[in-house]
């Protein structure tokens, strides 16, 4: 099932990837330390050939890539362009693309943002776009109405991996409950009815240990966090409990730093994958 061919909503689309493909995000991060190990220079030039041997290593095998945008977007125009290019032989090769983004405003700002990322024939057109719901969340409504306008999938964040969230995500909403349950009970709201899984995901760090929310949205759960800061897959029924069969694990160093050869990045995103498989079948979901 091609992401080019297939007018199925993304919740949809992404359960087909997961069980195929195996529940994997692969994140590509051009951070300039990753470049300099690739012996690349922190350039334009660096940059679209990183972008270009990791799209033709992983996207014909992976569920999900997830180009981190600010790493393109410090280069300007030329960056966004090879931004582009990414994400169109991403897609052709059958990964779902995840634009991080993490956009948040409101209003006609907030549905430009929408248009940028989840409006077929913009030239980012991706299959999901991360958003932050800080605002409130019904500023993401033009972005979850694009979404659904164009079959795509938004990760909204909940509990994110960075320690200092919690100052915001753990704090007592005005119903007694964390701001991040109430983010998440939205999401669910918007979930509802939906099968096999809903298109609205949440973003949950897997360093949380125990999340302490209720996480079952009927939606994908993206869990940073595996790899380079700290967590395992071997982690993730102990953060997800119940719901971690649709968790999908996002790695970004710990597959990108196997590069440039395509055989190692392929062997590390298999061996990550392969571990979330077992993760999930020992916990009985």
């Amino acid at each position: 099932m091609s992401p080019l061919e297939t007018t199925a909503p993304f919740g949809t689309r992404l359960r087909h990837a997961m069980d195929t493909r195996g529940p994997l995000c692969v994140g590509i991060d051009p951070h300039a330390s990753l470049l300099t190990a690739w012996g690349l220079n922190d350039d334009v030039a660096g940059l679209e050939r990183f972008t270009r041997t990791t799209v033709e290593a992983l996207a014909d095998r992976v569920a999900v890539l997830k180009p981190q945008s600010a790493f393109f977007e410090r280069f300007g125009s030329r960056g966004i362009a090879v931004l582009e290019k990414a994400v169109e032989e991403a897609r052709a090769a059958g990964a779902l693309v995840l634009m991080d983004a993490k956009r948040g405003d409101i209003g006609s700002t907030m549905g430009a943002y929408a248009e940028t990322f989840l409006r077929k024939g913009s030239p980012l057109f991706s299959d999901a776009v991360t958003v932050s719901p800080y605002l409130g969340f019904g500023s993401l409504r033009p972005a979850l109405d694009q979404a659904v306008l164009s079959g795509c999938g938004v990760f909204v964040l909940a509990l994110t991996s960075n320690p200092e969230g919690a100052e915001v995500q753990r704090s007592t909403a005005a119903n007694g409950a964390s701001l991040a349950q109430v983010m998440l009970n939205h999401m669910a709201a918007e979930n509802e009815g939906a099968e096999p899984l809903g298109s609205v995901g949440a973003v949950v760090g897997a360093t949380l240990g125990d999340a302490g929310v209720d996480l079952d949205i009927n939606g994908p759960l993206l869990a940073p966090g595996i790899g380079a800061q700290g967590a395992t897959p071997a982690d993730l029924p102990g953060v997800f409990g119940a719901a971690v069969g649709n968790v999908v694990p996002s790695v970004s160093r710990g597959v990108l730093k196997h590069g440039p050869d395509a055989a190692s990045l392929r062997s590390a995103a298999e061996r990550f994958a392969d571990e979330v498989r077992e993760a999930v079948a020992s916990a009985g979901v």
